[in-house]
C-alpha cells in the first residue's frame, strides 16, 4: 500500500503540474480569441475575461484525456530514469501491479468529471452563450424544450417576443404547430397576442398561417379589436441553423438533465439520437481515461538504457490521439444512426483498454 500511495502521489503531482500549464496557456489563448471575436463591440477587459473564464470548465473537460496520458508518460518516464521500476520489479511486483494506483486515480478523475465537472461546464457554457448573444444582439434569444412544447424568445424592433409551439417539424424549413406569440414593449408590457395554426421560418421572418391577433393595450377590448389573417409575416432575428445549433449543443446540458431533455425532445418531435449518444459517452468517460493511462504506460514502462524513449513517448501520444479520434468518429456515426448507441459510446474505450493490456502483457511476459 505504501508503494501504491507513492505511485498515486507521483501521478497526481504530474497531473496537477501539467494541468496547470495547459490551463494557463488555454486561458491566454481563449482570451485572445474573445478579444478578436468581440473586436467590433465595446466590451471591457473584465467582460472579456469573464467570457474566457466561463469557457474554462468546458475546455478542461475536453482536455482531460490529453492530461491523463501526459501525466502517465511523465510518471513512468520519471520512474524509469531513477530505476524505481527496476526496484519495483526486483521486490516481486510486476509492472501490471504497479498500474493499479494510476488506474484507480484515472477512474476517480473520470467519475468526478462526470458527476461534478460536467454540470459545472454545462452551466458555464450556457451562461457563455447567453452573454455572447446579449453582447452581439443587444438582447438574448433563448430556446427551451419542455413537456408543454417548444418555447422561444427573440428580440424584436420594439421589444421582445415569446413564441410557444405544441409541436415541430424539421424539414427544409423549420415549422411550428399550434403557435402562440406574445409580443412585449421595451418596458416589459405585453402589446399583442397572436395565435396561429402553423408558423414556418423563412428568410428572417415567421410565416404564420390562419393567425388571429388580439391587441393588449390598456382600455381596449381585445376580442372586439381582434383581426384575423390567413397569412401573417412576423420579423425575427432567429435562423433555422441557429435554432438547430442551440438544440445541438449537448455540452451545455448537464448529464443529470439529459434524460428529461431526451424525453421532452422526443415528445416535441425532435431527434434525440445525438443526446442519447452524448449521455452514454459521458458515462463511459472514466473508462476512456483508464485506457489513456494504460496506453501511456504500455510505451513508457521500460528502462531508459534500452534507448528510444523519445520515440516511445511520441508513439504513446499519437496512439492516444488516434483512440480519441476513433471515439469521436464512433460518436458521429452513432448520432447519425449508423452505429447503435451503446456500441458508439462504449466500444472505443473498452477496445483501447484491451489493446493497451495486450501491449503491456507482451512487454511483461514476452
Amino acid at each position: 500500500m505504501i508503494l501504491d500511495r507513492y505511485f498515486a502521489r507521483r501521478f497526481m503531482q504530474s497531473f496537477l503540474v501539467i494541468g496547470g500549464i495547459f490551463l494557463t496557456l488555454m486561458i491566454l489563448i481563449d482570451l485572445i480569441e474573445q478579444i478578436r471575436r468581440f473586436d467590433d463591440y465595446d466590451l471591457s477587459f473584465g467582460q472579456l475575461l469573464h467570457l474566457t473564464l466561463l469557457n474554462t470548465p468546458a475546455a478542461i473537460s475536453e482536455m482531460l484525456p490529453l492530461l491523463v496520458i501526459l501525466s502517465t508518460i511523465a510518471l513512468f518516464v520519471g520512474l524509469a530514469r531513477t530505476s524505481e521500476l527496476v526496484v519495483t520489479r526486483a521486490i516481486g511486483r510486476s509492472g501490471i501491479r504497479a498500474l493499479v494506483a494510476p488506474v484507480l486515480l484515472a477512474l476517480a478523475i473520470g467519475t468526478l468529471a462526470v458527476a461534478l465537472l460536467n454540470p459545472i461546464s454545462a452551466a458555464t457554457s450556457e451562461e457563455f452563450q447567453r452573454l455572447s448573444d446579449s453582447y452581439k444582439n443587444n438582447g438574448s434569444s433563448a430556446l427551451s424544450i419542455s413537456s408543454e412544447g417548444l418555447w422561444l424568445r427573440q428580440s424584436a424592433e420594439n421589444g421582445q417576443a415569446v413564441i410557444h409551439a405544441r409541436g415541430t417539424s424539421n424539414g427544409d424549413t423549420l415549422g411550428l404547430d399550434d403557435v402562440t406569440v406574445i409580443t412585449f414593449a421595451r418596458d416589459g408590457k405585453p402589446t399583442q397576442q397572436i395565435i396561429a395554426d402553423r408558423a414556418e421560418l423563412e428568410d428572417g421572418r415567421w410565416i404564420l398561417s390562419n393567425a388571429k391577433i388580439w391587441p393588449m393595450q390598456d382600455g381596449q377590448n381585445p376580442e372586439a379589436s381582434a383581426v384575423e389573417h390567413e397569412r401573417l409575416e412576423l420579423p425575427t432575428s432567429l435562423t433555422r441553423q441557429r435554432i438547430l445549433d442551440t438544440l445541438g449543443q449537448q455540452d451545455s446540458v448537464s448529464v443529470y438533465d439529459l434524460p428529461q431533455l431526451i424525453a421532452d425532445l422526443r415528445e416535441a418531435g425532435f431527434s434525440t439520437k445525438q443526446y442519447e449518444v452524448w449521455l452514454q459517452v459521458q458515462l463511459a468517460r472514466p473508462f476512456f481515461l483508464v485506457s489513456m493511462v494504460l496506453i501511456g504506460a504500455a510505451f513508457t514502462m521500460r528502462h531508459v538504457r534500452f534507448g528510444g524513449t523519445g520515440i516511445a513517448v511520441l508513439t504513446a501520444v499519437l496512439l492516444g490521439f488516434s483512440i480519441y479520434f476513433v471515439r469521436n468518429f464512433a460518436q458521429i456515426l452513432g448520432e447519425n444512426g449508423q452505429l447503435p448507441t451503446y456500441i458508439a459510446a462504449w466500444a472505443p474505450p473498452f477496445a483501447a483498454i484491451l489493446l493497451a493490456l495486450g501491449l503491456l502483457l507482451h512487454a511483461e511476459d514476452g
